[in-house]
């Protein structure tokens, strides 16, 4: 039973590090004003090294947070604050007004809130060549 614990999570459930990580987020959809909002875990990252863009229905985070200088007298037991680069695409389930987007960084939360876009109004589409 060992091996075979060994072997499930040797096939790649265990987290894998490749110079970089994946912010924890959450979305969320606010009615007044009707309003989508992404919360990004970004503890020790500087604002100013964060990136965000809005692609349709997708709102891409990337950024970097940067590695603690060396210092000899460090020994450590457990590192487990990932470092390095980022990048984030998450998915949102309404059109946005990307225009009128606005993020704000508060104790290392980064919140985006993007207002929703009103959908288009109905119309009447005349059809050309039924002229009789």
């Amino acid at each position: 039973m060992r091996r075979q614990m060994d072997e499930l999570f040797d096939r790649g459930l265990a987290p894998q590090r490749r110079g970089g990580f994946s912010p924890a987020v959450d979305v969320y959809y606010a009615s007044d004003p009707p309003r989508a909002i992404v919360r990004a875990d970004l503890a020790g990252i500087d604002p100013s090294q964060v990136q965000l863009e809005v692609q349709g229905r997708e709102l891409l985070l990337s950024g970097q947070r940067e590695p603690d200088t060396p210092s000899d007298d460090r020994v450590y037991q457990q590192m487990e604050i990932e470092r390095g680069p980022f990048r984030r695409v998450v998915a949102l389930g309404a059109d946005v007004d990307a225009d009128a987007a606005d993020a704000t960084y508060e104790d290392g939360i980064l919140t985006v809130e993007l207002p929703l876009s009103r959908p288009a109004q109905a119309r009447t589409v005349p059809i050309r060549g039924t002229e009789r």
